[in-house]
């Protein structure tokens, strides 16, 4: 499967997941780099600012789904650990996340995610890590 459909069949199972909910659009997605978007309108804490555990939902989506490309056909992917720091706030506009991978083993992947602002800004700095492994009947 090449990076493109890969791409296009994680869009096409979207729907009523919580991408589809947060807006998230995936542009790239490869083993070893994944970037997405999110708008900020929609995923703000009350008093306007883009909400931290928003971001670190962009955050285990893109990293995830960069594993799921490197774990392969027949395999899964599932987060084991996630943390993230938040550098400054956002109150409009789409942050953009890249997932950029650290280590790929086989059993574990691990990613830092950067997210910036429309002015290429960070925004914050996440860390990834996914256990790789057999996919069970029904996952």
């Amino acid at each position: 499967m090449t990076d493109t459909d890969f791409v296009e069949a994680l869009r096409a199972g979207a729907a009523g997941t919580l991408l589809e909910r947060m807006g998230i659009e995936l542009l790239e997605v490869a083993p070893d780099r994944a970037v997405g978007t999110m708008p900020v309108q929609g995923n703000t804490q009350p008093y306007g600012l883009l909400h931290g555990g928003a971001s670190v939902v962009l955050a285990e989506t893109l990293g995830s789904c960069a594993a799921m490309a490197h774990a392969g056909e027949g395999r899964i992917a599932v987060g084991i650990e996630v943390s993230a720091t938040h550098h400054r706030g956002v109150r409009s506009g789409l942050v953009t996340g890249t997932a950029t991978a650290l280590h790929l083993g086989r059993t574990t992947a691990t990613y830092e995610v950067v997210l910036e602002d429309s002015a290429s800004r960070r925004v914050a700095t996440a860390r990834l890590t996914c256990m790789l492994m057999d996919a069970r009947a029904g996952d």
